[in-house]
């Protein structure tokens, strides 16, 4: 471990020699290597055996579908690789700029954290993404996928780090092969090698993180997201929301896992809500719902426990509760997110307004889905993963995030301190 963390370390140096305009040919290189055809019919096989052992180990559905690649979510993540080259070049960017009273002039200038390692689960897409966010930021990038998708990881970082070969040093990119679980907790300890740790993932592996994690790290990941149906919202609107915050992609971060509903409005809208539950909805799939007393009174549901409510299903599964107001709401919210994303549903501005400064998480929303969380929508081009804590960054973590500063002080007349 200590070797290959030592050439991912020294690698990174090299490629702060790089213009801007020379990390973007690195990017450039690596969007035509996962298009070409040799290089997808590598990573597509290796991806079938990714996805044949997730079935035969008993991953659930719509753990599969997160791990699955086919040719057109290929070519879009090799689009996506682009969209990173067309953003601005922060490095070197200076932030701040004054002079002081003894003659000596500050810049405070935008810089690589150095080493940033990434430990997450089974999203291969997340190894592109990564990679391509650090190379443009002057970053090396160390990375640990899951077992479930190490034959996938395998082949796309091939092909980004042969992409990149006669450029700089490949080693910039540094996957981590071996699936065991002692080299995770043996990265996560190597802070001379490491100056940034972001895990992305389940909750269980947040919380070995933090309880383990001798590196700088960043909270992000898991998302027990909330919606709240106001007593002034608009019924359409609250359905139509819940079915795509719900339905769309169960297993990411984004979706929603309780839905908070007031007593006044529950009997208008649960039975609405149940409908496109069970089936009714563009995706045709059916919600298991998990209540409380008044819930199970109004709809066919199954009793929730109060451990459903801080529970990151990652499945067709949803636990409501009502609660007597917007106070109440706010309170449950408070209390059983993860601080990621939290939607109010409502035509009282009023109401809005105090949600937004009441609600403690990274995105709060008003009459609009949760799945918006992301930074390819908040057009960062993508997302390193999702802060739901508050030093440095919090929520989606695009380009400004992975870096740092530091001050760059000049004198004139070899000032001395008085």
């Amino acid at each position: 471990m200590d070797a290959l963390l030592s050439r991912t370390k020294n690698a990174q140096k090299k490629l702060l020699k790089l213009s801007g305009e020379e990390r973007n040919e690195l990017l450039r290189r690596i969007n035509k290597a996962l298009k070409d055809e040799k290089n997808k019919k590598l990573i597509l096989e290796a991806n079938l055996i990714d996805i044949s052992n997730a079935k035969e180990n008993g991953i659930s559905p719509v753990m599969v579908d997160r791990l699955t690649l086919t040719d057109s979510k290929l070519d879009k993540l090799a689009d996506s690789v682009l969209d990173i080259v067309n953003l601005p070049d922060y490095i070197g960017e200076v932030i701040e700029e004054w002079n002081t009273p003894t003659g000596l002039n500050v810049k405070k200038v935008r810089v690589p954290f150095g080493t940033i390692a990434v430990v997450f689960e089974s999203r291969p897409n997340v190894a592109v993404d990564i990679t391509a966010l650090t190379l443009k930021t002057a970053n090396a990038c160390v990375l640990k996928g899951g077992k479930e998708a190490i034959n996938t990881n395998k082949a796309l970082v091939k092909a980004m780090k042969n992409a990149i070969s006669d450029l700089t040093d490949p080693d910039v990119i540094t996957l981590i092969e071996t699936t065991y679980r002692s080299a995770t907790n043996e990265l996560i300890t190597k802070k001379e090698y490491i100056d940034l740790l972001i895990p992305r993932g389940s909750k269980r592996l947040i919380d070995f993180i933090t309880q383990n994690a001798k590196v700088p790290y960043i909270e992000t990941g898991a998302g027990n997201c909330s919606l709240y149906i106001h007593k002034d919202a608009d019924i359409e609107k609250a359905v139509k929301v819940a079915v795509n915050a719900k339905i769309q992609r169960p297993s990411v971060c984004n979706a929603i896992e309780n839905i908070v509903v007031d007593k006044e409005i529950a009997n208008k809208f649960l039975p609405k809500l149940m409908e496109a539950f069970n089936g009714n909805n563009e995706f045709g799939k059916k919600i298991e719902v998990r209540g409380d007393s008044l819930v199970n009174s109004i709809i066919d549901s199954k009793p929730a426990t109060d451990e459903d409510y801080y529970t990151e299903y990652n499945d067709y599964i949803v636990a409501i509760k009502t609660v007597d107001n917007i106070d109440s709401a706010i309170e449950f919210i408070n209390e059983h997110s993860t601080k990621h994303s939290e939607s109010i549903i409502t035509e009282d501005v009023s109401a809005v307004e105090k949600f937004f400064n009441e609600i403690d998480s990274a995105c709060v929303y008003h009459n609009a889905s949760t799945r918006f969380t992301d930074g390819g929508e908040f057009g960062f081009g993508a997302e390193i993963g999702i802060s739901t804590t508050k030093l440095h960054a919090r929520g989606p973590m695009g380009l400004r995030e992975i870096t740092t500063y530091k001050y760059v002080i000049n004198g004139k007349n070899g000032e001395v301190r008085k």
